[in-house]
């Protein structure tokens, strides 16, 4: 039976998607359960993802038996098992992907992260993915580092659908936004046909009350603790608003004008890390239309379980939220800072998850050769 608060979300124009895959959940029809029960419209992956769930469970040891016969590289068999996992990810989500208009349905697959500070690599990996798992309603994911935007500009003008991971400030968000509109254009120049191009652009929300909440506390001032837990929501309040400046004029028209689709905003890193918050407060205060919310299942049974959805909680809300931004400076946060370490410590993390994510397959290359 359909979930209310779920179906209260996704009326409110929210897409909900399930920030985790596993070939357990492939196999079991538990995301396709999700997809009638909990109105799930997509998947997103990442290297912490992979690494999870190839460590438990059985599911992955007869492929990994076939590709130790063969003699596979450790590179190969993680290519082999992870295009796998998301070619069916993506035939699961295939009647979602036709019913929404190729809107939702969507299944993301990260390049290797240690290619975040090469953008010829990353866009030569993007391609090979692309053709790899040859389903029109993947994306590609493509961190939003400086070296990463020209390659989203020139992974868009190839046709890739883009989903743009780590970004954390408005700043870089509107370069995002940029470089996509750069892609199309190209793509358009290019011949391609505008339509079969996606884009979301994945905005982090917990993590930077995470950080700037360790920042306040260090302050200790009454005034800097009264911010505590606020800045995550503010920044992509303010988000939502360059999102809706940016798709708005005559260069977004023209582009509309040949079939280009906007570039959603993804609300990212929604489970709530604090037990002090509400475990459902990076839902239910980012309901907005046309947004994406990926959300770890954790905090999707509990946005299904006790979550009060109370409308648009978004539009019109930027001068609020640039207050606290504005408060956070006074107090002392040094928000270009904050925004450094917290791509730096992004791709950092995805890079150990990808070093954990190859000794894993490794070590069961070896136990069954």
């Amino acid at each position: 039976m359909s979930n209310d608060r779920l179906a209260a979300l996704a009326a409110a124009g929210i897409s909900i998607w399930l920030d985790d895959l596993s070939r357990e959940r492939l196999r079991t029809g538990n995301l396709q359960e999700l997809i009638t029960e909990k109105h799930v419209v997509g998947v997103t992956t990442n290297p912490t993802i992979f690494a999870g769930a190839l460590s438990h469970g059985e599911a992955y040891d007869q492929q990994v038996r076939e590709l130790a016969s063969r003699g596979a590289s450790v590179e190969d068999a993680i290519r082999e098992i992870t295009v796998a996992d998301v070619q069916e990810a993506c035939d699961v989500f295939s009647g979602t992907w036709e019913t929404t208009g190729a809107v939702d349905g969507r299944v993301s697959l990260e390049v290797d992260p240690n290619l975040a500070r090469d953008t010829d690599r990353t866009v030569a990996q993007a391609s090979d993915l692309w053709k790899a798992v040859d389903r029109p309603n993947l994306l590609v994911k493509i961190p939003a580092t400086e070296q990463g935007l020209p390659a989203i500009t020139r992974a868009i003008a190839e046709g890739i659908s883009v989903n743009v991971t780590l970004i954390f400030s408005v700043e870089r968000y509107r370069l995002v936004m940029g470089a996509y509109l750069d892609g199309l254009e190209q793509a358009a120049a290019n011949g391609q046909q505008l339509a079969g191009i996606a884009s979301v652009a994945s905005f982090f929300v917990s993590r930077v009350d995470t950080e700037i909440d360790k920042r306040l506390e260090k302050i200790g001032t009454d005034e800097a603790l009264a911010l505590r837990g606020k800045a995550g929501i503010a920044n992509s309040r303010l988000a939502y608003a360059a999102f809706q400046e940016v798709f708005t004029g005559p260069r977004w028209e023209a582009l509309a004008k040949q079939g280009a689709r906007k570039q959603r905003p993804l609300w990212a890193s929604t489970g709530v890390k604090n037990p002090d918050y509400p475990d459902t407060m990076y839902v239910t205060e980012l309901v907005v239309a046309d947004v994406v919310n990926t959300m770890p299942e954790k905090t999707l049974d509990a946005v299904a379980d006790h979550a009060e959805i109370d409308g648009d909680r978004v539009t019109g809300r930027a001068a609020e939220a640039q207050h606290v931004f504005d408060e956070l400076e006074r107090v002392g946060i040094d928000l270009t800072d904050v925004f450094l370490v917290l791509e730096d410590e992004g791709v950092d993390k995805f890079e150990k998850s990808w070093a954990e994510l190859t000794e894993s397959v490794r070590q069961q290359l070896d136990g069954a050769r």
